[in-house]
């Protein structure tokens, strides 16, 4: 596997950072704004990111988009879409009420209507069932490593202007350790990801579904840690709601429950 981006991956993920830069929320009093909901929904229609497993997308490069779009919480469904524009092509046919299934689920709001296991799974073979299974693993793990991404640079950048005892807190050793350590959480996690969402179509589907499961206990427990970092350097405006830390964490929380995975799942050991 080269786990370097080729050159059309690489526009796909600016493109993708492009929109969610944008339109993104950057305030909690964002996430009410209907009308910013609505420009980003039609955006996001018209790049036809929804549509990428139909357009012959790999899993990277679903894993890409999930990643740039919840680094910057966008608030509109995609995740739900990708996987039932990729169950339809293994169907070969339309799959019933999608706007009621997982297509109406966006991991910044709320898990209802999230509907892990369509009926129309039972109509596909083992084969075509657990790669699907492992590309709904791999990319809600790609949206956790998004919005662990987000919640860092949040912190970030509130460490270079909040001061204290005249000089910004990240000049100090104890928030810019916290920083450095959630920093190499967040590339461990992108190189798990990567394999995994790399799997979903390269190997074997029993080692895409244990890549798939490896990388969701990894990047949910890193994310995890991320977020309370970021929590933690924001001090005590860090568990105000007008924070978007908190909101950077619920989705991460959000992103675990869906297709979430028990150690006892994998064949081999994780500490």
């Amino acid at each position: 596997m080269d786990v370097r981006l080729n050159e059309e991956q690489r526009q796909l993920r600016a493109a993708a950072a492009d929109l969610a830069d944008d339109l993104g929320p950057s305030s909690v009093a964002d996430l009410e704004d209907d009308a910013r909901i609505a420009r980003l929904e039609k955006a996001l229609d018209a790049t036809g990111f929804r549509a990428l497993r139909a357009d012959g997308a790999s899993g990277v490069e679903i894993a890409i988009v999930a990643e740039e779009l919840a680094r910057c919480l966008v608030d509109v469904p995609y995740l739900g879409p990708v996987l039932a524009d990729d169950l339809r092509g293994r169907l070969g046919r339309e799959v019933p009420d999608a706007g009621s299934g997982p297509a109406s689920v966006d991991l910044t709001g709320s898990l209802a209507g999230v509907v892990e296991s369509p009926a129309e799974l039972a109509e596909l073979s083992d084969e075509d069932s657990g790669r699907w299974y492992a590309l709904a693993l791999a990319a809600t793990a790609a949206d956790i490593v998004g919005a662990a991404r987000g919640t860092h640079a949040l912190a970030t950048e509130y460490a270079k202007v909040r001061e204290q005892y005249g000089a910004p807190i990240g000049s100090y050793q104890a928030v810019g350790h916290l920083l450095a350590e959630a920093l190499a959480l967040i590339e461990g996690s992108v190189s798990v990801v990567r394999h995994a969402a790399w799997a979903v179509d390269a190997l074997p589907v029993r080692e895409a579904v244990e890549a798939a499961r490896i990388a969701k206990i990894y990047c949910a427990r890193a994310g995890l840690t991320v977020c309370e970092t970021s929590i933690q350097v924001h001090g005590g405006i860090g568990n105000t709601w007008e924070c978007l830390a908190h909101v950077y964490l619920r989705r991460v929380l959000a992103a675990t429950e869906c297709w979430p995975v028990k150690l006892e799942e994998l064949t081999i050991g994780l500490s």
